[in-house]
C-alpha cells in the first residue's frame, strides 16, 4: 500500500497545483514510482496541466471523472456505474507509471448531499446529524480510493484552496500533507489557518477514530527577489517560531516563466523544459521529499517501538 499525500493551503495562488503535478511527474519519471494525480479542485487545474481540454471533454462525456465516483457514493441506488479504474486516465504524458483521475467543474450537489445525510441520520437510530456528517466526510475520498490503494506508491491529492467538504475529506484520507506557500506575510495566515483547521478536523473525529495525517513540510514556491528582502526574513522568522526546521523544505521553487509556459503544452515543466531553473528545482525538491518521507516514517516506527 502506497502513501496518500494531500497538497493543501487555505490560500489560493501559491503554486499548489504546479507543485502537485511536477512532484508527481518527477516521482514517476526519475524515481520509477507508480503515481496517481487525483484532482479535487473544481478549477480542474491539475487535470488541464496534464491533458488537453479536448481529452478532458471526452472523459466528461463518457462520465469518467471524479464527479461520477462521488455521485455513486451519494446515490448508490443509481443504475449506471463506473469503477475508479474506468475513470483513471493512464500513462499521462507517455509516462507509464503516471496516471490521472480527472476532476470536474462540478463535483456534487450540496442539496443532494444534505438530503441524503439527513435521511441517513433519521434511519440510523436518529443519530445526531453532526455524527453522520463527520462519518461521510471522513470516508468519502477514502471510499473512492480504497480499490486502488495497492496500485500506487503515491497518490497525490490536489486539494482546492479553502476548506470545503472535498478538502476535509481528502485530508482525512491522507497519510501526509505538504503545504505550499509564497515567501510573503500573507502566506503565514494561510499556513496558520490550515494548521488550525486540521487540528479541529482531528478533534471532531476523535470520538470515532484517530486521523493519522501528518505535516511532511512547508514548501516555498515562486521565490524571487524576496529571498533577500525584509518580507522574506519576517516570514521565515515567524515560520521558524511555529515549526521545527525539519518541517521546512530547504529546496525552494523560483519564479520561472517556463513553469507558466508549460501549461500550454499540457505537461509539467520537468518534462517540457527539464533544463530550466524551475524544472531543476522540482527535481531537487522530489529528492528532498523522498528523504523527508523516509525520515518521518522511521521516526514514527521508532516512537511506536518505545510505546510498546
Amino acid at each position: 500500500m502506497g502513501y496518500v499525500i494531500a497538497t493543501a493551503n487555505m490560500k489560493g495562488g501559491v503554486g499548489k497545483t504546479t507543485l502537485s503535478v511536477n512532484l508527481a511527474t518527477s516521482l514517476a519519471k526519475y524515481h520509477g514510482k507508480r503515481v496517481l494525480v487525483f484532482d479535487l479542485d473544481t478549477q480542474i487545474s491539475a487535470t488541464l496541466s496534464l491533458i488537453s481540454p479536448a481529452i478532458f471533454a471526452k472523459q466528461r462525456r463518457g462520465k469518467r471523472t471524479l464527479r461520477e465516483l462521488i455521485n455513486q457514493v451519494i446515490q448508490p441506488q443509481q443504475q449506471s456505474k463506473i469503477s475508479i479504474h474506468d475513470a483513471i486516465y493512464p500513462s499521462i504524458c507517455n509516462i507509464k507509471n503516471l496516471d490521472l483521475l480527472p476532476g470536474d467543474i462540478e463535483l456534487y450537489d450540496e442539496f443532494v448531499v444534505s438530503e441524503m445525510l439527513h435521511e441517513k441520520a433519521f434511519e440510523v437510530d436518529k443519530l445526531d446529524f453532526e455524527v453522520v456528517w463527520n462519518r461521510f466526510e471522513r470516508t468519502l475520498v477514502k471510499q473512492i480510493l480504497q480499490p486502488i490503494l495497492d496500485n500506487y506508491d503515491f497518490i497525490i491529492l490536489d486539494c482546492a484552496p479553502g476548506y470545503n467538504l472535498m478538502t476535509r475529506s481528502a485530508l482525512a484520507a491522507s497519510d501526509f500533507y505538504i503545504l505550499p506557500a509564497k515567501s510573503e506575510p500573507l502566506s503565514i495566515v494561510g499556513i496558520q489557518l490550515l494548521e488550525r483547521r486540521i487540528a479541529q478536523l482531528k478533534e471532531s473525529h476523535a470520538s470515532e477514530c484517530h486521523l493519522n495525517i501528518r505535516l511532511l513540510g512547508i514548501i516555498f514556491t515562486m521565490s524571487g527577489n524576496l529571498l533577500t528582502g525584509r518580507y522574506y526574513k519576517q516570514v521565515m522568522q515567524r515560520i521558524s517560531e511555529d515549526f521545527e526546521t525539519t518541517k521546512i523544505f530547504k529546496t525552494q521553487i523560483p519564479i520561472d516563466v517556463n513553469v507558466a509556459k508549460a501549461v500550454d503544452t499540457f505537461m509539467p515543466v520537468v518534462l517540457s523544459n527539464p533544463q530550466s531553473a524551475g524544472a531543476k528545482s522540482f527535481t531537487q525538491l522530489t529528492q528532498e521529499f523522498l528523504q523527508k518521507l523516509k525520515d518521518s516514517v522511521n521516526k514514527k516506527e521508532q516512537e511506536a517501538k518505545l510505546v510498546r
